[in-house]
Parts: structure tokens; C-alpha cells; sequence
């Protein structure tokens, strides 16, 4: 599995929305590819998710997508990530 952390320049933030995801994961137990990258380089078969926050996720059109309102908040990472993953039945 492959999950890719992005933001509008693939730098700062989607790097800690990667470290972010890493964290989450290792507490679901769930082992994954985590990577970052920027919106223009997205092509939605390259990762099974690709988790972003609210501000950018309309300009794309891809239907893999996670999308976040505070790329921060573990909390809600958690939950995103949780739900998307016991959909694609890997919990």
C-alpha cells in the first residue's frame, strides 16, 4: 500500500502531513509506503491514497483522495485514514 502526503508545492507541510501519517499508522498497526509530494505531480494511479488538506483538494479531480480539514490534528488523521483503510478492507 501507498499513501502520498501532498500540498501546492510538495514541501514543508505535505513533508509533515507525511511524518504525520507515518505516526498514525504505526499506531493502527497498518505497514504502508508513505511519500510527499506536490498537487501538480499527482496521478492517481501512482498511490492508493492520496491525503491532502481541504484548501487544495478541489483542484484536483482524482477519486483516491483523503481529504483533511487540519493536516495537523492527529486526531483527525486518524479517523480519515481509519475509515478509508477498513473501506479498502486493509483493518
Amino acid at each position: 500500500m501507498k499513501i502520498t502526503a501532498v500540498c501546492g508545492t510538495g514541501l514543508g507541510s505535505s513533508f509533515m502531513l507525511e511524518m504525520n501519517v507515518k505516526k498514525v499508522l504505526k499506531e493502527l498497526g497498518v505497514d504502508a509506503e508513505v511519500t510527499h509530494t506536490d498537487l501538480a505531480s499527482v496521478i492517481e494511479s501512482d498511490s492508493d491514497f492520496f491525503i491532502m488538506s481541504r484548501d487544495i483538494a478541489g483542484s484536483t479531480k482524482i477519486s483516491n483522495k483523503l481529504v483533511l480539514t487540519n493536516i495537523i490534528n492527529l486526531g483527525e488523521i486518524k479517523e480519515v485514514l481509519t475509515k478509508a483503510l477498513q473501506e479498502k478492507g486493509v483493518l
